[in-house]
């Protein structure tokens, strides 16, 4: 499969994971258990949490760790996750507004010229543009690849405001790594009012535009 071939199968599965009634934009919703029961508007049960965890209707939902787990209960899934020590109670449902208005996430096209080589050196990748060294922090996934937040000139302008992602191959044995920003993507919280979302490194906003990758997402009114 070709460079452009590549990256619109990648576009495709993006989209259809944005759409999908799992995905962020069927969110409806975030609640933090308390020890005091509770019930919430469109989740089937009565919630609280207590020194062993989460509990449903009595039952013990076991120790839930950032990624969680998720329940089907009737024509909802519910994600219940630990944020800080605290935990999440966050649906989803195929009703949802927020999935009503999507309307795609625009891309700009796919060009080479953005799969820039890199070096991974400590907590940063290092790489040049336009004869200038730039330095993005990274954080090192379980499965050895980069997780990198970053900001760049087209931001609050024809990309989302707060940030966008990019995830690396795994660097070779001598740190070589390629940043394709064709790939750069969109946090949840471009797509949601109820996601936590991290904050990008104050050092991660490149002074130049980075024209490659996704754009702020298009919602009807």
């Amino acid at each position: 499969m070709g460079f452009e071939e590549d990256w619109h199968a990648w576009r495709d599965a993006r989209e259809q994971r944005l759409r999908s009634p799992q995905g962020w934009l069927a969110v409806t919703g975030i609640h933090w258990l308390t020890e005091e029961p509770q019930r919430f508007d469109g989740v089937p049960g009565e919630w609280r949490r207590d020194d062993h965890g989460p509990v449903l209707d009595g039952q013990h939902l076991g120790d839930v760790d950032e990624d969680g787990v998720r329940l089907t209960l009737g024509d909802t899934t519910v994600e219940v996750a630990d944020r800080d020590g605290r935990t999440i109670v966050r649906p989803r449902q195929p009703s949802s507004p927020h999935l009503r208005r999507y309307q795609g996430t625009p891309c700009f096209p796919p060009d080479a010229a953005w799969v820039v080589p890199a070096r991974h050196e400590g907590h940063e990748v290092v790489f040049e543009h336009d004869g200038s060294e730039h330095r993005l922090v990274a954080e090192v996934e379980d499965d050895g690849r980069l997780w990198i937040l970053f900001r760049d000139a087209t931001s609050g302008v024809t990309t989302y405001a707060a940030m966008r992602q990019l995830l690396t191959e795994v660097p070779d044995d001598d740190g070589a790594v390629e940043l394709d920003f064709n790939r750069a993507h969109n946090m949840p919280c471009a797509y949601t009012d109820f996601a936590t979302c991290p904050v990008a490194p104050a050092q991660n906003t490149l002074p130049f535009a980075v024209e490659a990758g996704e754009q702020t997402p298009r919602m009807d009114p």
